[in-house]
């Protein structure tokens, strides 16, 4: 069932009009957001951060669509069930809670826009329920198991990706000796100018209150532990046997970060799980709707429809 609050206190400045929805599921309670008429779309942010990501952009996208901003499992104001060896976040037990927060919604069939994590929820979805998905747009990712291919075969740093993904409590420990240095760190990292100028700092202030959480901490771990067991052994599974998404895609990736010193984002999606992608190189790092939100939502507008 869904509880409804269109007081709750998690940087409300960001949404106005929106309602707030704790949605129970399997995985406990969803948070989420909604706002807008018109064809639904789902909003799944990245790591390490909330459905606030999309706070420059929801907005403008709610003019045209029934926008749903979703904190995913572990993340945000979302419960953070327990797990080990990744088992509660796989990206296909992800994306049946957005399913199942769409269906209390009333919907059914729904568009997905998804950045970082929340990108491999989607072509999780898609690949899984390609009744579900309208259209999917991926924000500056390419496949779980290519990343995975291309650190093997040091084509890319193992960085975060080795590092979450170890045995617990190694990463937990090392990361609760000082949450912000690590978070900020990463996203400084990641971003084009190597700074968080084009944060909004009640933005930051939303990812520090979440990633300060213990349980949010090994939730992290486990959504990366996930992604080198389950989600990497789906993703083989289906390019053995030749499946593809049925629906539109679009790739978005930054014009740093993810792409330097690799092939294409769009070359990758196209050789594998989406032959018929498009795609927008975004000039951004690789937080793309915070450090170029009108770029993105151009975009991801071309893309939509109207």
């Amino acid at each position: 069932m869904s509880q409804d609050d269109d007081d709750d206190s998690a940087s409300t400045e960001f949404f106005a009009g929106f309602k707030s929805h704790w949605i129970d599921t399997n995985a406990g309670r969803i948070f989420a957001r909604s706002d807008g008429k018109g064809a639904p779309l789902v909003l799944l942010h990245g790591f390490p951060q909330t459905h606030v990501m999309w706070h420059a952009i929801a907005p403008e996208l709610a003019k045209h669509f029934f926008v749903v901003a979703i904190d995913l499992r572990g993340y945000g104001w979302s419960s953070a069930p327990g797990s080990s060896n990744g088992e509660a976040y796989t990206k296909r037990a992800m994306g049946d809670d957005v399913i199942a927060v769409m269906e209390e919604l009333g919907h059914v069939k729904f568009a997905v826009a998804g950045h970082d994590r929340g990108a491999r929820v989607g072509y999780r979805l898609a690949l899984d329920h390609p009744g579900r998905v309208s259209k999917l747009a991926l924000l500056d990712i390419i496949p779980t198991c290519e990343v995975w291919n291309n650190i093997e075969a040091g084509r890319a740093p193992a960085a975060h990706w080795a590092f979450l993904s170890q045995k617990e409590p190694a990463p937990e420990a090392e990361i609760k000796k000082d949450p912000n240095s690590y978070f900020t760190g990463l996203m400084t990292k990641w971003s084009g100018g190597g700074k968080l100028d084009k944060f909004h700092p009640a933005a930051l202030e939303a990812y520090a209150q979440a990633w300060g959480d213990p349980s949010r901490i090994h939730a992290f771990c486990e959504d990366y532990r996930a992604g080198a067991g389950a989600d990497r052994q789906a993703d083989i599974a289906d390019l053995q046997a030749r499946k593809t998404i049925a629906c539109p895609v679009h790739v978005l990736p930054g014009n740093f970060y993810l792409t330097s010193g690799a092939r294409p984002a769009l070359e990758v999606w196209k050789e594998t799980f989406a032959p018929q992608a498009t795609g927008t190189v975004i000039e951004s790092g690789h937080f793309v709707a915070e450090e170029n939100a009108a770029q993105t939502l151009a975009a991801l507008t071309r893309f939509l429809g109207r």
